[in-house]
């Protein structure tokens, strides 16, 4: 699957150095908001939710806790699409073909990225050689 270099934003908003954006910058590619609105808005849906241990740890830049931002994307009228089920096995990766065209936000182990019409965006090329299992992707409800 082709790669291109894409921090969404992230640079130009002031940042530097590393930090475990993943969700923030997938979802400023896909969505084409400006990398500080997402930032801010995931660091509200979480003080919006009730506080529990799984929540608490969560924030923008260090790691962003998956029921948040599953609400925060069905707020953005996005539809989860699962490609795999426990117990099932790995059927769809990280590899041309595999997943449908359009602005996809697609979850693997321990990472969110976003791939375009069949081409990667993100910071590192997170493919691992087409052999990177794909757990289910974001898109947009009604389409591309």
């Amino acid at each position: 699957m082709e790669f291109q270099f894409n921090d969404g934003g992230r640079e130009q908003a002031g940042y530097k150095g590393k930090s475990g954006d993943c969700v923030v910058r997938a979802i400023a590619i896909v969505t084409e908001k400006p990398y500080q609105e997402v930032y801010d808005e995931i660091n509200l849906q979480k003080d919006s939710m009730k506080q529990t241990k799984r929540i608490r740890g969560s924030n923008s830049r260090n790691g962003v806790k998956p029921r948040v931002y599953q609400e925060y994307l069905k707020k953005l009228g996005y539809k989860w699409i699962p490609t795999m089920l426990i117990g099932q096995g790995c059927k769809v990766h990280l590899k041309d073909g595999e997943l449908p065209m359009g602005r996809l936000i697609v979850r693997l182990s321990k990472h969110l990225t976003s791939v375009i019409d069949g081409v990667i965006h993100d910071t590192f090329d997170c493919s691992r050689d087409g052999t990177r299992c794909v757990y289910g992707y974001w898109i947009k409800s009604g389409g591309h």
